[in-house]
């Protein structure tokens, strides 16, 4: 009993500094001040709003200035419903206003017939417009209606930025689609002659785009919108990766939050493309002319809403990313799963992600996957996201490794302890029983038991 009275010793106050030490892990950094939580919230709120700017500096960016973006909403437009239905009735009055339909007719019917021209001409009207319904659907006619809206549109990113020596300026000109081919096409379907339909008007099926008093004002707006959709992108970039650097000992929260971010500005983006849509087309659309104009802003804001659903996108991916990195059960025990292959083959998680990533290219379901640009920054965000679950995984493997280490013998210590200050008093039995009260209770292993009750009986 006198050797089981010296051999324990207490555990000083450095023994049990290194065994909390040990138990913690990870070293936890000093809490944040309130000053540096404002500025990283700041940065969030501020890249937020340049966000949504951003996006409807890049919707106007691809809708207007790229060629093959306007080509297919082009090609949406003319097999529309709504839109052949009032293009129909577009192209018949201009037909009928510009060509004298009753005397070309009058021309193709015999003598004894030609009183009856008159008519024929009003009875041909309203079957012509269901006809061009018909018409519209012929791949020849579609693709005339797809020339002449791509000539609008090379003249119209001429003008828009200051070109000359294409048929058009600020001063005397006008950005205008020219549907003569199809006003034409029309009239030789009724049986109207070649030689009166050569007799168009230069203006027959001319719908203007921009009059010329508006391409001063458009080329300004343009040149300005050309410049912020580059720098927008890359200001928020900078603003968003700051605030994640300032944020040190919240950035799983910071991440957390520019995810949530990310939410709103595209629920917002899909909103504003609504209402936004329902008071223009109600403050310029022609009374009958409502429902065309809904259906043609759906189309030519398309990209926005594309660009309202990809921000949603990798806003909950984002989020995704800061919950699999947080304290839940679900997390921890997700990452306790992936523990041992991401620290024991790593090839075999590197090989999974990087299938994931292929798959992802390959899909191609956002704008930003279809460019180079996008997907090196995919990447390299991926490649981030694993290196860092990694370490975290290798911290906390650490933690778990050092914890039934150093428990046992800091208990133990603490077993000894007391046995030193009692065992003049207390026999074998009494310290047996006591370690067994410690044993029920789960203050102590069964290893432990067994070492304090070896100790015991000496």
């Amino acid at each position: 009993m006198g050797e089981m009275r010296q051999e324990p010793t207490a555990p000083t106050q450095d023994d049990g500094a290194a065994t909390t030490a040990k138990r913690s892990g990870p070293k936890t950094p000093a809490k944040p001040g309130k000053g540096r939580r404002a500025l990283v919230w700041a940065l969030v709120v501020v890249a937020s709003l340049i966000t949504f700017a951003s996006i409807l500096t890049l919707w106007v960016d691809r809708q207007m200035v790229d060629s093959d973006n306007w080509n297919q909403a082009s090609k949406q437009l003319i097999q529309d419903p709504a839109v052949q239905s009032a293009l129909s009735v577009y192209l018949v009055n201009q037909l009928y206003d510009n060509v004298d339909v009753e005397q070309a007719l009058a021309q193709r019917l015999p003598p004894g017939l030609q009183a009856l021209a008159g008519p024929a001409a009003g009875a041909l009207r309203q079957p012509a417009t269901n006809a061009v319904g018909v018409i519209l659907q012929r791949p020849r006619v579609q693709q005339a209606w797809l020339t002449a809206s791509s000539l609008a549109h090379d003249k119209l990113i001429n003008v828009l930025e200051n070109k000359t020596g294409n048929g058009v300026s600020t001063g005397n000109g006008v950005v205008s689609l020219d549907l003569t081919a199809l006003v034409a096409e029309l009239g030789l379907d009724l049986g109207i002659p070649k030689s009166a339909l050569d007799r168009l008007p230069p203006d027959a099926g001319q719908v203007t785009v921009l009059k010329s008093d508006q391409l001063s004002a458009a080329q300004s707006g343009f040149q300005v919108l050309n410049a912020l959709s580059l720098w927008l992108l890359v200001l928020v970039l900078v603003m968003y990766g700051l605030a994640i650097y300032l944020a040190r000992g919240f950035r799983r929260r910071t991440l957390r939050n520019i995810g949530w971010a990310f939410v709103v500005v595209g629920l917002l983006t899909i909103i504003v493309r609504r209402l936004l849509g329902n008071y223009v087309i109600d403050a310029v659309a022609a009374p009958g002319y409502e429902i065309v104009g809904h259906h043609s802003w759906l189309i030519g804001t398309s990209i926005l809403g594309e660009i309202g659903r990809s921000v949603i996108l990798y806003g909950l991916v984002a989020m995704l990313g800061a919950v699999l990195a947080g304290p839940t059960r679900l997390a921890t025990g997700l990452r306790r799963r992936l523990a041992p292959t991401l620290n024991e083959q790593p090839e075999i998680a590197w090989g999974a992600v990087g299938g994931a990533y292929l798959l992802l290219v390959l899909w191609g379901g956002t704008h930003a996957l279809r460019h180079w640009w996008g997907i090196i920054l995919l990447g390299g965000l991926l490649a981030l996201g694993v290196v860092a679950l990694r370490r975290q995984t290798l911290e906390e493997a650490a933690a778990a490794e050092a914890e039934p280490a150093t428990a046992p013998s800091s208990r133990a210590a603490a077993v000894g302890a007391r046995f030193g200050a009692r065992g003049k008093e207390r026999s074998p039995a009494d310290e047996i029983a006591t370690l067994n009260d410690l044993r029920a209770s789960g203050a102590i292993s069964e290893e432990e038991y067994e070492r304090g009750k070896e100790l015991a009986l000496r």
